[in-house]
């Protein structure tokens, strides 16, 4: 069955899924205390085979949305999972004709803040933009009400761009990774310049509407500038979309929306995590799991509060996880519970 959104639906058993893993899914999560989890979908060779919403809490970019039931209708913040959205943007843009390329200066793409371009700060090319290692002082590591805080700072600026600029360098471009919603807001503001036109309105010619994606909302800085680092409210089902085309080496439906190029080097290790059990591509993390004693790798985009979108090239399959969990520690061990002990364990 094909539903009006495109996509075809199936059972676990018809994708090679067994069902009672991921039946056995609902019961768990109402035994875990404190367990705020919004929906599971699990995509498998194309069909959408698993599909599981509850009612919970939710937040709209931070306002309280008390009670909601979350359905395949209902949009949820998907925050920082917006990074891998920039990202594909980004090579979109390359192939396209309208950027050069990510070996850049990515001064040379935002010549209105030359005041800022410094000897040292002429190293940082887009590449390091996408791998999080431009090397700038940023720090999300407190609490996002901390006025220290990266992405604080970026949502109570009136120029985002320089906000994002500004810092000293404190390493070799390249170098050394850093979680920086900075790099991001610098790539959304090249794309702008790049592709003359908002980072939504290229959002939606690029990748949203080839996607058939339309019910999209976007957080908004004081600018009015879409929030390329965090900003995006959209279904779970059209986030599975977004899984499905990078799963296909960029293709929906016949037509090559990002070159398969792109896909394959956003989802390599580009950079280490330091002390993380994870690397780093182009705004994609990338770590592996246990299946059945073999090792799968998997690329995600993680958001805060839970949100999720897994990709498994290996097992043919998109996982897209969202939640409630914002201030608490649930928001890390929740989703990769439900990936490991449940989504993985019916294959």
């Amino acid at each position: 069955m094909t539903t009006t959104d495109d996509w075809k639906i199936g059972t676990p058993e018809e994708v090679g899924l067994e069902g009672s893993p991921l039946a056995a899914l609902s019961n768990w999560l109402d035994s875990v205390p404190g367990s705020n989890v919004h929906s599971v979908l699990v995509v498998r060779h194309g069909t959408l085979a698993f599909e599981h919403y509850r009612t919970g809490d939710d937040e709209r970019w931070g306002a309280p949305l008390p009670d909601v039931a979350h359905a395949a209708d209902v949009k949820h913040d998907i925050r920082s999972v917006t990074k891998i959205i920039t990202g594909l943007l980004v090579g979109c843009a390359i192939e396209a004709k309208l950027l050069p390329g990510i070996d850049m200066p990515f001064f040379d793409a935002l010549p209105d803040y030359a005041d800022l371009r410094t000897a040292d700060k002429d190293g940082i090319q887009i590449r390091y933009l996408l791998t999080m290692s431009a090397g700038l002082a940023w720090d999300e590591n407190g609490p996002v009400n901390d006025p220290n805080h990266g992405e604080f700072r970026l949502w109570h600026s009136d120029d985002r761009i320089r906000t994002a600029l500004a810092p000293n360098l404190v390493a070799a471009p390249g170098a050394t990774w850093t979680y920086s919603g900075g790099c991001t807001a610098l790539l959304g503001a090249i794309l702008e310049r790049a592709t003359g036109q908002p980072l939504d309105a290229f959002a939606d010619a690029a990748l949203f509407a080839p996607l058939a994606i339309s019910d999209v909302e976007w957080a908004r800085h004081r600018d009015n500038a879409p929030s390329a680092s965090g900003g995006l409210r959209m279904r779970s089902r059209d986030l599975a979309k977004v899984g499905q085309c990078v799963i296909d080496g960029g293709r929906w439906q016949g037509r090559q929306l990002i070159p398969a190029s792109w896909i394959t080097e956003s989802l390599s290790p580009q950079i280490g995590c330091h002390d993380r059990l994870f690397y780093y591509g182009y705004h994609w993390w990338l770590g592996r799991s246990l299946v059945k004693r073999a090792d799968v790798a998997w690329a995600a985009g993680i958001g805060l509060g839970g949100q999720r979108l897994f990709v498994i090239p290996k097992l043919d399959m998109v996982v897209v996880i969202t939640a409630g969990h914002y201030g608490d520690g649930l928001q890390s061990w929740l989703p990769l519970a439900v990936l490991n002990r449940f989504v993985l364990a019916a294959v």
